[in-house]
């Protein structure tokens, strides 16, 4: 169908499902092979993160129990503590190859979805094989937007522990309770926000020619008047998310059910994390086209169309172009 340019700008939040409902329908078997080239290895890697982590941190917490129970300096109690040492080397190495693979598959299925609506929304013929060649090229600029905003993420809970501490000091510990909400609640304010600004740079990282710093920017500029939106879809993403993880850490990880049941609901658990993976990078897709339409920035269906066909074929790469350069136009989900 067709989304005119007033009402994409109106849309809220049940228009934005519907809309990705639609998007996901219209292409089904296209999305579906993104989800099992990049969005289920994210997902088994969440998965077995969580399974493999409590099952050393147990290993731990009985070992560090034992060693306490031990005598020092006996054999015992060496072979205990080098036990505990490779424990926690493995828990570590674990946690570092869970971040960097998650990293990497969620850049990529962030590129997959993003340029593969792109082409939706301007017409382009789009498959498989092309989105393949594609996503390398159009990783390279989210990843450096990561690291910008990873750089930005360490100074502003370098700047809360400041502040924290700082405040401590001056007010003392009288009122440490209502202190520690009071800043929790700021504190958290604050993650969303730029959790949210760091979602929309990535689409913008991967649609406009800013990137880092620029495309945090930019994304901050978008977001305003769109911020309710927004924040509730964030938040119902993360509640689904912790329904899921909750439910796979109770039924599978510390459930007492058979194994076929613990597999089974292992296997709900995958298809409806990959689900909600896949109806985030929508969301924030179309939220961009939204946020644009609001600000009367409409896009340019030919620049885009010139961007995108410069990420397949080696051309030169081509700007969107702002209101003041471009027609109102439509957008086709």
């Amino acid at each position: 169908m067709w989304v005119g340019q007033e009402e994409m700008k109106s849309l809220g939040v049940f228009g934005i499902f519907i809309e990705a409902r639609k998007i996901i329908s219209s292409s089904r078997k296209l999305f579906n092979q993104i989800i099992l080239s990049f969005i289920l290895p994210l997902s088994v890697i969440f998965l077995a993160n969580i399974e493999v982590s409590d099952y050393l941190l147990a290993k731990i917490i009985n070992n560090q129990n034992n060693l306490v129970e031990t005598r020092i300096h006996t054999p015992k109690y060496n072979k205990i503590s080098r036990l505990l040492f490779s424990e926690f080397a493995a828990f570590l190495l674990l946690k570092a190859a869970y971040f960097l693979f998650t990293l990497i598959f969620s850049l990529l299925s962030t590129s997959a979805v993003v340029y593969t609506i792109a082409c939706i929304h301007t017409g382009q013929e789009v498959t498989f094989s092309k989105v393949l060649r594609v996503v390398p090229k159009v990783w390279k600029r989210l990843i450096l937007t990561f690291f910008t905003v990873f750089a930005v993420f360490f100074a502003y809970n370098i700047a809360a522990a400041i502040l924290l501490i700082s405040w401590i000091a001056f007010m003392g510990t009288c009122n440490i309770g209502f202190l520690m909400s009071f800043f929790l609640i700021f504190y958290v304010a604050g993650l969303v926000y730029m959790s949210i600004v760091w979602q929309l740079a990535n689409t913008v990282s991967v649609l406009e020619d800013s990137y880092g710093f620029e495309a945090m920017k930019r994304s901050r500029q978008m977001i305003k008047g769109k911020v309710g939106v927004t924040v509730f879809i964030f938040l119902v993403l993360v509640f689904f998310h912790i329904v899921v993880q909750g439910v796979f850490q109770r039924l599978v990880v510390h459930g007492l059910l058979d194994m076929a049941s613990r597999v089974a609901y292992a296997i709900v658990c995958l298809f409806l994390h990959a689900t909600l993976v896949l109806y985030g990078h929508v969301f924030h897709t179309i939220i961009y086209l939204v946020c644009k339409s609001y600000h009367n920035e409409n896009i340019d269906k030919l620049a885009l169309s010139g961007h995108l066909e410069a990420y397949s074929d080696h051309q030169e790469y081509v700007p969107l172009k702002g209101q003041e350069d471009v027609e109102p136009g439509k957008l086709m989900v």
